[in-house]
């Protein structure tokens, strides 16, 4: 028993060490999804934002896959309306952290942690996170738009 134990191990670590040398050649991808599922934004409508002023978490019944996830909505009008102009309603850098965009990294978010700027809808990794987009947001914004296309490139 103990010689079929150590050999599991070995398969165990040797996919560990493989997946730690081989996840920094993987590029970000356009939009920040749940690891199993492709589910972007943790599952929350992105134009509840908008429509409602708050985060609802989206039905799987109604869903839309656009740009390489599957997006989620509350309803089947809102569904409607992001695939008519998803980009109007689709966060900003692909639904990551914002303030880590501006920092030149990805991070996750937490959907309450987020505002509206000039009709964008932008989205933070923590509330102690957005009080320090918040207090400086108009250069967070700069910042992240200028690094956020070479972070699709990595």
């Amino acid at each position: 028993m103990k010689h079929h134990t150590d050999r599991f191990l070995k398969r165990i670590g040797g996919l560990a060490v493989f997946l730690l040398v081989m996840t920094p050649t993987y590029a970000v991808t356009p939009v920040n999804q749940s690891l199993f599922g492709g589910v972007a934004i943790d599952g929350y409508d992105p134009v509840a934002y908008f429509t409602m002023g708050r985060p609802v978490q989206g039905r799987s019944e109604f869903s839309l896959d656009w740009n390489g996830a599957s997006w989620r909505f509350a309803n089947s009008e809102h569904r409607e309306m992001f695939r008519a102009n998803p980009e109007r309603y689709a966060p900003q850098y692909g639904g990551y952290c914002a303030f880590a965009v501006a920092h030149g990294q990805t991070a996750g978010i937490d959907p309450n942690a987020w505002a509206i700027v000039d009709g964008k809808l932008y989205l933070n990794y923590d509330a102690d996170i957005q009080r320090q987009w918040v207090a400086n947001q108009a250069e967070f914004i700069r910042l992240a738009n200028q690094k956020w296309p070479a972070l699709l490139q990595e």
